[in-house]
């Protein structure tokens, strides 16, 4: 094993600094999130920094680059206040992942990759009508993180389209059965494979194993 320093880590190539940094974090989710500014004009990105914040209310935060870097998806959000998070397969990889691409904001990645945007009485913003598992979100608050002028964007679900098939009788959704990614690093993305699911886990009681 190798030990290495915050000094070292800050000599190396800004690339593969951030590779490393990136990958250190470990396994995260991928999703693509679709937009629409006041005027209609849809957006795609595609973002690792998905989280769950909690299930009652049932709120997801994501982390949106500094402002400069990555304008496009924060503005349609602070205009219109509603986007849409839709999970990414691998029959549509290499669209999702070219939503990365630094767009000018009168292009839509929908238009530039050959995705289909999906249009709902339910959302302003579109979905993507490739994705197998989508919801859709109304803005509750962004938060300024001062240490690196990004944002932590919280949004409220509002509603979900989830395959009958990956949903368990306890109400876990499976995402293997889905097709839904995971990614590591700036660039990495892998399938997923479940190996146990274990009871709740309470004190002085070793845990029972689930049923897959």
């Amino acid at each position: 094993m190798r030990h290495f320093t915050l000094q070292e880590v800050k000599s190396w190539d800004r690339f593969y600094r951030g590779n490393f940094i990136n990958s250190i974090s470990g396994f995260k989710s991928v999703s693509l999130i679709g937009t629409v500014d006041s005027n209609n004009n849809a957006n795609l990105a595609i973002f690792s920094n998905i989280v769950h914040l909690g299930a009652d209310p049932a709120l997801i935060g994501f982390i949106n680059r500094p402002r400069e870097a990555s304008p496009h998806t924060l503005s349609n959000i602070e205009e219109t206040k509603t986007y849409t998070i839709n999970h990414i397969h691998a029959d549509f990889l290499d669209k999702a992942h070219q939503t990365s691409a630094k767009y000018k904001k009168e292009e839509s990645e929908f238009d530039k990759t050959g995705l289909t945007p999906l249009w709902t009485e339910d959302s302003k913003a579109p979905y993507v009508k490739e994705s197998s598992l989508r919801y859709a979100l109304d803005l509750q608050e962004i938060i300024p993180l001062k240490q690196n002028d990004t944002f932590l964007v919280v949004g409220a679900i509002k509603h979900i389209y989830v395959p009958i098939v990956a949903i368990q009788p306890d109400g876990f959704v499976d995402l293997e059965k889905v097709g839904s990614l995971a990614s590591l690093g700036i660039d990495g993305y892998y399938k997923t494979s479940l190996l146990k699911r274990y009871s709740y886990a309470r004190p002085n009681q070793d845990p029972t194993e689930l049923p897959n």
